[in-house]
């Protein structure tokens, strides 16, 4: 007998955070539409997460599949240093003008950690060019930046990074900013505004810290006193833009511009790997000299594939068509909605939403946390109910592809209150 997708799977794959032994096999996906994923016994499931907050036009599109169907017939790859090509040209020339602040260059790579990656890595040679180096970075507590070793460093200290945390370098980790902690907070950077190069940040919602929100007024003023301090801002739009907090990208909510940017997830539409991080002119500049050890020496070996360069242009295109606004609208305004349900129920606490992000926790008794131990119910029912919801710990969120449909998004509502039901017999 033919073994299943799933059993060839457990034969010879590793997957990301989960535990081999204990995890239940994995349901093999063959075909994905809209915001619908098919696997390969014909059921489907409603993809309420976008895929690890990916696919934001929804799965197989056809405006993106045409687009890499059309790419594929002129080039495949080429190396991006001393070489360009046209897709990775235009998509800065698309993308530069709809980003906060006054941002100049695209610097590409593979994926949202390797953005972070080169952002740190710009900051640290900045100063350093300048003949004026500045050794401390600032992060904030429960923040997460991806899972190399610089994003893993200002990262909060987790499950994710405690294996590693002695090979890790020091950062300064701030408490998230309150009108009552804020005059703390700004002492607490002045006294190291000095030797501190920047301060790196989720802006708005910590996402996989628990997709945490937090205050616009007070961050602002946060940002403003590094700003003064002559401490670089790097956005961590990774998980924010693209539309998931109300605004195109986070920052556009917020009043002091960032020098960087760091984007991934929602930039390809879910359909392939890449990393950017923009910058302004003058740090760009920095790394202008006849000295060839001022250059920035990073690159990968798949810098600005064309195919990605392609399916993140026919992405920002789907993305700026009014119609993704008009549905981030009724996404948002269903979220609100069912946001009020949720608040009236005895086993929810913290309801919270912003944009098209709903959460909450589910009332366990135990420490809020990754490792609650309430997950793998929560795993178990919505793959049962055949609803792509991923918690993490008792937080359990909603942040589904723009595409959902109305009656799809009430079918997930229906699940969670079903799964809070079931929970309370337990």
């Amino acid at each position: 007998m033919q073994k299943s997708l799933s059993e060839r799977d457990q034969a010879v794959i590793w997957h990301p955070y989960t535990q081999m032994q204990t995890a239940p096999a994995p349901i093999g996906i063959v075909k994905g539409e809209g915001a619908l994923l098919t696997d390969e016994h014909g059921q489907t499931y409603i993809d309420a997460t976008s895929s690890w907050w990916v696919n934001i036009h929804g799965h197989a599109h056809p405006h993106i599949t045409k687009r890499l169907a059309e790419q594929a017939a002129v080039l495949h790859h080429a190396i991006f240093a001393g070489y360009t090509h046209e897709p990775a040209v235009l998509l800065a020339e698309k993308l530069l003008p709809v980003l906060p602040g006054a941002q100049a260059r695209v610097f590409y790579s593979d994926n949202g950690s390797t953005a972070v990656e080169v952002a740190l890595k710009m900051t640290i040679q900045y100063w350093q060019n300048q003949g004026t180096p500045r050794r401390k970075l600032l992060a904030f507590h429960d923040a997460y930046h991806g899972d190399t070793f610089g994003a893993m460093s200002v990262s909060a200290r987790s499950v994710f990074t405690r294996a590693f945390d002695d090979y890790l370098f020091e950062v300064t980790f701030l408490d998230l900013p309150t009108a009552e902690n804020l005059p703390a907070l700004l002492r607490q950077i002045d006294d190291i505004a000095a030797d501190t190069g920047a301060f790196i940040f989720e802006p708005l919602v910590l996402g996989s810290g628990g997709m945490i929100m937090y205050d616009v007024k007070a961050f602002d003023a946060l940002l403003a006193h590094c700003r003064s301090k002559g401490i670089l801002l790097i956005a961590d739009e990774v998980m924010t833009g693209f539309g998931r907090t109300g605004t195109n990208f986070a920052m556009e909510q917020l009043t002091t511009p960032p020098d960087m940017i760091t984007l991934s997830k929602g930039l390809t539409g879910g359909t392939m790997a890449m990393g950017v991080t923009t910058c302004t002119e003058a740090i760009y500049e920095a790394f202008l000299s006849n000295d060839k050890l001022k250059t920035l020496f990073h690159g990968h070996s798949y810098t600005a594939n064309p195919f990605t360069c392609a399916a993140a242009l026919a992405s920002l295109e789907l993305f700026l068509d009014p119609a993704c606004a008009q549905n981030r609208r009724r996404i948002a305004a269903r979220h609100q909605a069912f946001g009020e349900t949720l608040r009236q129920h005895s086993r929810v606490k913290n309801v919270r939403q912003t944009g098209t992000i709903l959460a909450f926790e589910v009332n366990t008794g135990e420490a809020d946390s990754y490792v609650n131990n309430l997950a793998d119910f929560l795993h178990r029912f919505f793959r049962e109910k055949r609803v792509m919801l991923r918690p993490l710990g008792n937080t359990l969120y909603i942040l589904p592809p723009y595409v959902i449909t109305d009656g799809q998004l009430t079918t997930v509502y229906d699940c969670v209150l079903d799964m809070l039901e079931e929970y309370g017999k337990r």
